[in-house]
C-alpha cells in the first residue's frame, strides 16, 4: 500500500511556499498527497472581515488552491473557511475537530504543517491544533510530523528560531513547485518580497548550499515514530 501524505496549511499557498517540491518528489515515488487548507484567505486585507464583500475572490482563490495542487501531484484539496488571520477568534476545538475529521478519512502515514513559532497567529495556532489532533495513541496513522517554514511568516518572527534538521532535495522539482505558486496569482508579490518566484527559488538555492544539494526544502522535524 502507498504510504500516505497530508498537507495541513492555514492559507492557501502556504503548502506549496513550504512543502511544494517535496510533496513533487513524493508522489513521484508513489506516495498518495493530499492537503487540508484550514482558511478562507483574502479577507484579512480588509479593514474589518466582510466575506460577503470578498466572495468572488474565494471563489477565484479556491480555483487557484486546486490548480497549483495539481501542478505537484495532490490527489485531492480540502478546504475550509475559518476567518483569514484570525484563528485566534474561533475556539481551538473547533479548529482540532476539522482536522481530525479529515486524518480519519485519508489516514495518513505524514504531516507537513507549520513552525510553531512563526510571525503569522493562524500559522502557530495551525501547529497547535496539529498535535492535538495527533496525539500519539495506539491507533494513530501519523508516524512523521515535519514543521515547514513559509517565506514572509518564518523569518519576520525574531529572534529568528527555525532550525531545521531534516533537507528533502528539490532538484528535480523545484520547478514543479515555482509552477503550482505561479498559479496563485492573488498571493505572488514582485521581487525581492520572499513570496516571489525569484524569492522562492533563492530561498531553495540557499537551503541547498547549506545542506550539498542543488535545491532543498527544509523542515524541522516534530515527531517520528519507527
Amino acid at each position: 500500500m502507498n504510504k500516505k501524505v497530508l498537507i495541513i496549511a492555514a492559507h492557501p499557498d502556504d503548502e506549496i511556499l513550504g512543502s511544494g517540491g517535496t510533496i513533487a518528489r513524493l508522489v513521484r515515488k508513489g506516495y498518495e498527497a493530499y492537503t487540508l487548507i484550514l482558511g478562507e484567505g483574502i479577507t484579512s486585507r480588509d479593514e474589518k472581515r466582510n466575506r460577503a464583500k470578498r466572495q468572488k475572490d474565494i471563489e477565484n482563490l479556491k480555483g487557484q488552491i486546486q490548480k497549483a495542487n495539481k501542478v505537484i501531484g495532490v490527489e485531492k484539496v480540502f478546504t475550509f473557511d475559518f476567518p483569514d488571520n484570525r484563528f485566534d477568534s474561533v475556539p481551538l476545538l473547533d479548529i482540532v475537530k476539522v482536522i481530525e475529521d479529515i486524518k480519519g478519512k485519508i489516514k495518513p502515514d505524514i504531516v507537513f504543517t507549520h513552525y510553531e513559532k512563526d510571525l503569522n497567529i493562524d500559522h502557530q495556532i495551525t501547529y497547535r491544533a496539529v498535535l492535538t489532533a495527533s496525539r500519539p495513541l495506539p491507533d494513530e496513522t501519523i508516524k512523521e510530523i515535519y514543521s515547514f517554514e513559509v517565506p514572509s511568516s518564518t523569518e519576520w518572527n525574531y529572534p529568528l528560531s527555525f532550525s531545521p534538521d531534516v533537507f528533502f532535495d528539490v532538484s528535480e522539482t523545484i520547478d514543479l513547485k515555482l509552477k503550482a505558486m505561479a498559479e496563485y496569482k492573488s498571493e505572488l508579490r514582485d521581487y525581492p518580497h520572499p513570496r516571489s518566484l525569484e524569492g522562492i527559488k533563492q530561498n531553495a538555492q540557499l537551503w541547498g548550499i547549506k545542506s550539498g544539494l542543488k535545491y532543498a526544502e527544509a523542515f524541522k522535524t516534530v515527531r517520528i515514530i519507527k
